[in-house]
């Protein structure tokens, strides 16, 4: 695992957008598995500016997003019928900045009829693939990647997973209170990649800023290999881990 240290948010996103370019000029037909929420905003406006700017042709790349609401999703022929999806997110964020084809994103898809068999079909399109080439992460406030809730196993699969409150309070900090939807309304469920789909992908690339992030982060990296704080499991990956975090991030830990 290598850990970098970099100055500021906006030194950190710069950096990570470099190491996804460089994988998508070596290798165009990528997959790359995309995270949601605040971190990765800057890195995917960088990706954006290299696209728009520097002809960066993600034209081949196909994207499968770590998570989902239950309940909730865009349609992305429809992007103007926007709410507070983790799809919409991506759009608004990423998607509608580059040229990635629109039959090459895979965002767990928040109304599914049966979603079991949509979170087994996913996990089985992922593999059709090849699996994942380079997988984007953040960590939560309570440690978890993804939607894995403390207390979800290392060999999980892509599944529903019941929210806790934790996570209804940081998402609707995030996301929620801005848009003026009261915190009852919020999503108690949704889908996630489990932590075993995400141990499996083949390189990872982790990104963590601010000081309120200090604390999870030394006890992800530095702390005990625990399923209740999930984002650990980077402890026994076996691919090819980067975690970049800005100094406030990187405060609390002991061996920097």
């Amino acid at each position: 695992m290598k850990i970098i240290v970099k100055d500021n948010y906006e030194d950190l996103s710069v950096f990570a957008a470099s190491i996804v370019a460089d994988l998508v000029k070596r290798k165009p037909n990528c997959v790359i598995g995309f995270a949601t929420g605040s971190t990765p905003i800057g890195m995917y406006h960088e990706l954006a500016r290299l696209h728009k700017e520097e002809g960066l042709d993600f034209s081949q790349v196909t994207s499968f997003n770590l998570d989902e609401y239950l309940g909730i999703s865009i349609d992305l022929e429809k992007p103007y019928e926007m709410d507070q999806s983790y799809a919409r997110f991506m759009y608004e964020e990423l998607f509608s900045r580059i040229n990635i084809k629109q039959e090459n994103i895979n965002v767990p898809y928040g109304l599914a009829e049966n979603p079991d068999q949509f979170c087994r079909q996913y996990e089985e399109k992922i593999k059709s693939l090849g699996g994942i080439d380079m997988q984007i992460l953040g960590i939560g406030g309570d440690g978890h990647w993804g939607f894995n809730e403390p207390g979800s196993s290392f060999d999980s699969r892509t599944r529903v997973e019941k929210l806790n409150s934790k996570t209804i309070d940081d998402n609707y900090e995030a996301f929620y209170k801005k848009a003026g939807v009261s915190k009852e309304e919020m999503p108690r469920y949704a889908l996630t990649m489990g932590i075993g789909t995400i141990l499996e992908t083949k390189s990872a690339l982790m990104l963590v800023n601010g000081e309120k992030k200090a604390d999870i982060i030394q006890k992800a990296l530095e702390g005990p290999l625990s399923t209740e704080v999930t984002a650990s499991a980077i402890q026994i990956y076996k691919g090819d881990a980067t975690v970049i975090l800005d100094k406030a991030a990187a405060s609390k830990l002991k061996n920097i």
